[in-house]
């Protein structure tokens, strides 16, 4: 009895601390976005950096919280990779299913080949089987330059073109324009203590039912947390698609895969230096988000867009790759 009030209430934890993250997120998303319109930036941008942060933040929780417990290494490093791959596979396809996603000419010169050589140079970085704190403030320093690099290109293209972000309707922007700076930056405070707590409700809930159905925690991370803490790209993702807005959904899936890999990766590491398994350190699941990445970026230079087809190939991808990680594990 004893046993099952654990995998019960473990059960709880889980549900309701994803319940946590997607909601949270999903506030901060809105609170952000309210912050900037007010720069007056397009719709791509936006998508690159306040909308892929917003959506990436459950995943830097759920990754420092998880090398806050003891060796919860692969944890960590597995929700990076799983995220990852679920962004571009998982969401991207299911994006691409309801609607065929444009892909800007200046997406493809400058963030997808980005996204592509960050996530290469974990592979040197993670050939000790960890990451110290200097690793990881190397981690937050190229994500620094690339921020600074998007805001600044931003504001140049701004000047130049006078891009404006789009608004879904009339009451939409009522509605935007009447929040107060003040109300915006309560709605990010709030939504960041409640991507804290969810995530630490996430990670408990999820190790111990992992465990006791017999998963490892390297696997426990690239399924259950990983696809918990993409739930705010995916919703996006698909909203997006649904309304059209092309720049949002790539811009998400693109900027939330670099967030990931530097940003997430560097702040769990510089919290807590942590060890990993050797399937992340150059194995098997590191080179399989490499592979999807180039996929997708390929996929999108054919022809300036990730059509149904292409979609299809991706989703069915991302099932083939749940077996696969499934029957690893067993």
């Amino acid at each position: 009895m004893f046993f099952e009030m654990n995998i019960i209430w473990a059960s709880v934890l889980l549900v309701a601390g994803l319940v946590m993250l997607w909601k949270s997120a999903d506030i901060l998303v809105d609170g952000a976005v309210g912050l900037a319109k007010r720069l007056d930036v397009s719709a791509l941008v936006v998508g690159l950096t306040v909308v892929a942060m917003g959506t990436s933040a459950p995943e830097v929780a759920a990754s420092i919280a998880a090398v806050l417990q003891k060796g919860g290494g692969d944890i960590a490093i597995g929700n990076v990779f799983g995220s990852n791959i679920a962004n571009l596979a998982f969401i991207g396809g299911l994006a691409a299913l309801i609607r065929p996603i444009r892909v800007q000419k200046k997406i493809l010169q400058r963030e997808m080949p980005a996204m592509l050589l960050v996530a290469l140079l974990l592979w040197p970085l993670l050939g000790n089987l960890s990451l110290s704190r200097p690793e990881g403030v190397l981690l937050l320093a190229v994500f620094s330059a690339l921020i600074f690099v998007t805001v600044y290109m931003a504001q140049k293209e701004s000047k130049n073109k006078a891009e404006t972000i789009p608004q879904t309707s009339g009451e939409t922007r009522k509605s935007d324009t009447a929040k107060s700076l003040k109300t915006n930056i309560l709605f990010v405070v709030i939504s960041l203590v409640g991507l804290a707590v969810g995530a630490k409700m996430a990670v408990t809930g999820a190790v111990f039912v992992g465990r006791k159905v017999g998963l490892s925690e390297g696997v426990i991370g690239l399924t259950i947390i990983a696809l918990g803490t993409s739930l705010p790209e995916l919703v996006t993702c698909v909203v997006a698609s649904v309304k059209g807005h092309h720049d949002i959904s790539i811009g998400n899936l693109v900027g939330s895969n670099i967030f990931n890999t530097l940003l997430v990766t560097g702040a769990a590491s510089m919290v807590r230096p942590f060890e990993m398994a050797k399937r992340f350190a150059g194995g098997a699941d590191y080179w399989i988000m490499i592979i999807v990445s180039g996929v997708f970026f390929l996929m999108a230079l054919a022809g300036r867009r990730i059509s149904r087809a292409n979609g299809t190939v991706l989703f069915c991808g991302y099932v083939a790759y749940i077996v696969y990680l499934l029957a690893y594990s067993a």
